[in-house]
């Protein structure tokens, strides 16, 4: 692959606003009570959110979690109709012309990134918003934070966003033991 498009989270800025996730909602019109990007807390939980530390030391951390695009994804090997495949710019993405619905690839992700979407039958995830990625635009949840927190790019690009960060902060992926090798990264502290 010579490109592989990626997002970078800095926790440090996230406020767990929520306002990534309601706008990746309404951009891409996902039904009531589902969600292609969730709000955790340090519990790994979307509600009671919880400080960590102790009184006066206290400390609280969101983590916005969408579709890792992994590059050893369980949802695209173990597809049987092959309605999820990997693109050459690492983008996992479902074809709903192809998915029956057997909900395989929800039950497989290590990320809870799947949902069913039951008005049209078919599994649903982040797509990095591609059709605004097509037309120069960043993804809908970059563009709307407040702070800044969410960053979008070329994760192999040298003279792109997000490497310097990467090289010059702490980071981590989540569930590392999953095996997945997730390519969204998560960096911590100045």
């Amino acid at each position: 692959m010579s490109d592989r498009k990626a997002f970078l989270i800095d926790i440090f800025r996230c406020i767990g606003c929520d306002t990534c996730s309601v706008a990746c909602k309404m951009e891409n019109d996902i039904p009531l009570g589902q969600s292609r990007l969730r709000i955790l807390n340090p519990q790994q939980t979307t509600v009671f959110d919880k400080p960590n530390g102790q009184y006066p030391d206290l400390e609280m951390e969101w983590w916005p979690v969408m579709c890792q695009h992994c590059d050893d994804a369980p949802c695209v090997n173990d597809c049987p109709t092959y309605a999820i495949h990997q693109r050459e710019d690492g983008l996992i993405e479902i074809d709903p012309e192809m998915c029956v619905g057997c909900q395989n690839c929800g039950e497989l992700c290590p990320y809870g990134a799947i949902n069913f979407n039951s008005d049209i039958g078919t599994s649903d995830k982040c797509d990095m918003c591609d059709h605004r990625v097509q037309e120069g635009l960043q993804p809908m949840c970059v563009e709307v934070c407040p702070t800044r927190a969410l960053y979008f790019g070329d994760i192999k690009d040298p003279d792109g966003r997000l490497l310097p960060i990467i090289k010059n902060r702490p980071s981590d992926i989540l569930n590392e033991d999953a095996g997945t090798q997730p390519t969204t990264q998560f960096v911590f502290r100045r």
